[in-house]
């Protein structure tokens, strides 16, 4: 049996699950599970890793397809519930699932999909009617999961991970940030990625804690949660911590005071899949009296670095490697650098994913000849820890012989009175190789970007200084809040 199960098995009458205003046990998880799970063998010995999508919204109901999608021995492909239809149907079709198990909420979405005759798509009442049947015995070794990239520089490809590997995700995480069964957390994050399904969902149930989900972010709701006193961790992107400061600064001075005792009353908050604005990072502490647990994983490898639970966390740095990762970081030459320097981070360790889903060649490009999984992020050891300098790809900006940090730049731009939020990207150019360019956000409708050149000449180097600069109401994100940079370009 998955050991996720059996760890489930030792908390049977705890409460696993809240969602839609029920509470829902481990006992009640792993009845349904084992419910889905003979409905999708329908009388096979077992699933042998087939793909099998699901589109569920964040729920008892999502979490019980999964764990029944692994329990039959399939493979699970959650899809996100706020892509339009032809993202999906890249997924559904690339992933190879001929099974796709749809909530009644998404059934008109998925209607077009119905004249495909090689795709079942399955009500998911469905696959809930009382059945029973013999389980698979799943290996550790065996696929469990295939999740997508965001598609930020390429195509998005499936991240396959074995049993295994997500194992190896949880415990980790469950021995940093000191998960126990007493501990409560709200997860409004999106569950088609490793935040919301490893960090959030996969930790608690690991721990025989419980995870409360609201379908969708509201931040009056998110504050009523912490208000309530249950909850003792929450995970969010900056954007949410973002809009939760928002929420906060709208009310009145008692209800401020509330929702502050409230909140320094948790035990751990976390901010991840995107870089967290130092500005945010400091307000929220004003606010709540936490310094934000900042992190580094991705898709391929959970989670690589964290800032420490008990000891400092540094505003703008990502800690040090977690138990059981190796990192190094390397030139271009694939050199180890010393301290101070740039480099490409690089990951070794039993979290890093199996493969890219049948792509071969990808998957052997990701990694070094002796077995280093290549991150492309680049990174920097500054007195101790590292700092996340950005992505090659789309951070790091090579103009007139220089590397220049786009996220570097942003930060500094954050700290303008007049500026909410900033994306800064490099543009081709033919003498310099790139220039940099700047994307504001600000309540203004003008903004003098000579006034703010000159302003920040005082706080960088000349090379760094925007060349060009576009006024917006806001930064085109995906659904991790994460700014999509190439739709950016077009703007200039």
């Amino acid at each position: 049996m998955i050991e996720l199960f059996q760890k489930a098995k030792l908390h049977k009458d705890r409460a696993a699950i809240v969602s839609n205003e029920n509470t829902y046990s481990y006992a009640q998880l792993l009845d349904r599970s084992s419910v889905v799970a003979a409905n999708l063998l329908n009388k096979l010995p077992d699933l042998n890793e087939a793909s099998i999508a699901f589109l569920v919204p964040p729920s008892f109901e999502y979490v019980a397809a999964q764990w029944g999608i692994w329990a039959a021995g399939g493979m699970a492909v959650p899809l996100c519930v706020q892509h339009p239809l032809p993202s999906m149907e890249y997924v559904i079709e690339d992933s190879g699932s001929k099974v796709i198990l749809v909530h009644e909420d998404f059934q008109e979405m998925l209607q077009p999909l119905k004249a495909n005759p090689d795709l079942s798509i399955i009500p998911l009442k469905e696959v809930f009617k009382k059945n029973s049947s013999p389980l698979p015995d799943i290996g550790l070794h065996r696929r469990a999961m295939m999740l997508y990239t965001s598609g930020t520089t390429n195509k998005p490809k499936g991240v396959v991970t074995t049993h295994g590997i997500i194992k190896s995700q949880i415990v980790t995480l469950v021995e940093a940030w000191e998960w126990e069964k007493e501990d409560y957390i709200l997860n409004i994050l999106p569950l088609h990625h490793v935040h919301g399904i490893i960090n959030v969902l996969s930790c608690a149930l690991w721990s025989g804690a419980c995870c409360e989900f609201h379908a969708k972010f509201e931040a009056k709701d998110v504050w009523d949660t912490i208000l309530s006193g249950k909850m003792t961790l929450f995970m969010a992107v900056p954007t949410i911590y973002y809009k939760l400061i928002n929420y906060w600064e709208s009310d009145n001075k008692k209800k401020q005071l509330k929702m502050s005792e409230a909140a320094s009353r948790l035990r751990l908050m976390v901010s991840g899949s995107a870089a967290l604005p130092v500005p945010v990072l400091e307000k929220w502490k004003s606010i709540t009296s936490h310094t934000l647990l900042e992190r580094y994983g991705m898709t391929e490898i959970g989670m690589g670095l964290s800032n420490s639970y008990r000891n400092e966390r540094r505003p703008g740095y990502v800690g040090l490697p977690l138990p059981g990762v190796e990192m190094r970081l390397v030139d271009k030459d694939n050199i180890p650098v010393t301290e101070e320097l740039p480099g490409e981070i690089q990951i070794k360790g039993p979290c890093v994913f199996k493969e890219y889903w049948q792509k071969e060649e990808a998957t052997k490009e990701a990694f070094t000849k002796d077995g280093w999984f290549k991150t492309g992020d680049i990174a920097m050891l500054h007195n101790g820890m590292y700092k996340i300098l950005g992505r090659d790809s789309v951070d790091i900006i090579k103009s007139g012989g220089y590397k220049i940090s786009a996220l570097e730049i942003e930060d500094v731009l954050r700290g303008h009175k007049d500026i909410d939020d900033s994306a800064v990207i490099g543009l081709e150019d033919e003498e310099w190789g790139e220039v940099v360019a700047a994307c504001l956000v600000s309540g203004k409708n003008t903004m003098d970007f000579d006034e703010i050149s000159k302003w920040l000449r005082a706080r960088l180097p000349a090379y760094k200084i925007p060349r060009k600069y576009v006024l917006q109401k806001k930064l085109p994100r995906n659904v991790l809040g994460k700014v999509t940079k190439k739709e950016l370009k077009s703007l200039f």
